[in-house]
């Protein structure tokens, strides 16, 4: 029998309908209280076949006639990074919340028109990095906030794997925001200022491919007594994809995919323990749980991930940017 739910069932719209929209769509049809009612492509065609894969009711053409659709009450945004402002600018003007996928937008500049946009209509708006709603996370960020362990003296994240380059991919193509930083550097870079706040000082280098994106970075933050987050993303080899937490009395290590749901070793007085957080869904369904329930709130802001959050997070990539020369 199927479950019901007495919540108001929340109606979302999805734009841009690429491989994490895929995943996204995946978690959001087993939720009892929220439905994907729309799609929109640029391509009809590809519009119909994932609505007709998804149960989708509606499959637009245009992202216009998607946002206009008196029905929708929340948009999830999974556009190239560089439409990101623009596609939210939209959904706002016509007064739906949005869940803007990671990165926000392409810099610090594009966020701030969009938070601005948000408090013009008093409409929420919330970046979508889902990290920071799964329960590991969540988890990790208990632990180190009672101090279980003493205070972080080192945080080591990466966040790497090998494809061949192809300027036809989106995440090669720098046209789109493109390259290792903005696709996936952001994640070790999320672990660091979610954990150890703001740096004093980065230090940071990187590779390019021919056509000018960022093929690996490095990144060293630094921070008061002696405290330093070591961070890499990379396109040109496989890495561990860990986030390691070492404290004063042990070492908190977020194992094999960080960034997503996954184990958790604990080592502490010559002990170590592995906590299981795996889950059959992809893990998206705690960033819709949350964005369903600030909407029925009423709310305009997430109270985990903030404006300030996303706006602190949008500055360090610009800074890294700087620091390589990375422009777009």
């Amino acid at each position: 029998m199927k479950k019901t739910s007495t919540l108001k069932t929340i109606n979302w719209g999805i734009i841009g309908l690429g491989n994490i929209a895929n995943k996204f769509a995946q978690d959001l049809v087993t939720m009892i209280d929220a439905q994907l009612y729309a799609v929109a492509s640029r391509s009809q065609e590809k519009a119909d076949d994932f609505a007709k894969k998804y149960s989708a009711i509606k499959a637009y053409s245009s992202y216009e006639e998607l946002v206009k659709d008196p029905n929708i009450d929340a948009v999830y945004i999974a556009t190239p990074h560089i439409l990101h402002k623009e596609n939210t600018l939209l959904c706002l003007e016509n007064g739906v919340a949005v869940l803007c996928e990671k990165p926000f937008a392409m810099d610090a500049e594009e966020v701030d028109q969009m938070i601005a946009k948000a408090k013009e209509k008093n409409v929420l708006l919330m970046e979508a990095l889902w990290t920071y709603f799964l329960p590991h996370y969540q988890f990790l960020l208990k632990e180190l906030n009672n101090k279980t362990y003493g205070e972080i003296k080192k945080l080591e994240a990466d966040f790497g794997f090998f494809s061949a380059f192809d300027d036809s991919s989106r995440i090669f193509k720098k046209s789109l925001g493109g390259g290792s930083l903005l696709d996936i550097g952001i994640y070790p870079i999320f672990a660091a200022l979610s954990t150890l706040g703001i740096p004093n000082d980065i230090n940071a280098s990187a590779t390019f491919f021919d056509n000018g994106a960022d093929s690996s970075c490095n990144m060293t933050f630094n921070y008061n007594n002696g405290v330093t987050a070591l961070l890499k993303s990379t396109f040109l080899e496989k890495t561990p994809m860990e986030a390691t937490f070492y404290c004063e009395q042990g070492t908190i290590k977020l194992n094999t995919g960080f960034f997503m749901p996954t184990t958790v070793t604990i080592t502490s007085k010559g002990k170590e323990d592995t906590l299981d957080f795996t889950e059959q869904a992809n893990g998206y369904n705690y960033e819709i749980i949350h964005f369903n329930e600030l909407i029925r709130q009423g709310k305009t802001e997430s109270n985990i991930m903030t404006f300030e959050f996303s706006q602190q997070l949008i500055k360090l990539l610009d800074d890294v940017r700087q620091l390589i020369n990375l422009n777009y």
